[in-house]
């Protein structure tokens, strides 16, 4: 019985001390390192929205040929 409940009190201060440990290890990214983020997150968009412009392109007319 007191294995168990000492197991069950070891769990929440091993991630305690395991998230302690990463924020330790996390650094604020520098101006260069923001901008090439900002820079891929900015593509993804673009190329995301003219992929699903041209999908709705394609997908509207093909639907009034079908229902209409």
């Amino acid at each position: 019985m007191s294995e168990t409940l000492q197991e069950f009190t070891e769990i929440p201060k091993e991630f305690f001390k395991d998230g302690t440990q990463f924020i330790n290890r996390c650094t604020k990214p520098d101006r260069r390192e923001f901008l090439q983020i900002s820079k891929a997150v900015g593509m993804g968009f673009i190329v995301m929205g003219a992929i699903g412009y041209f999908i709705k392109l394609i997908h509207i007319p093909v639907n009034n040929v079908l229902v209409g």
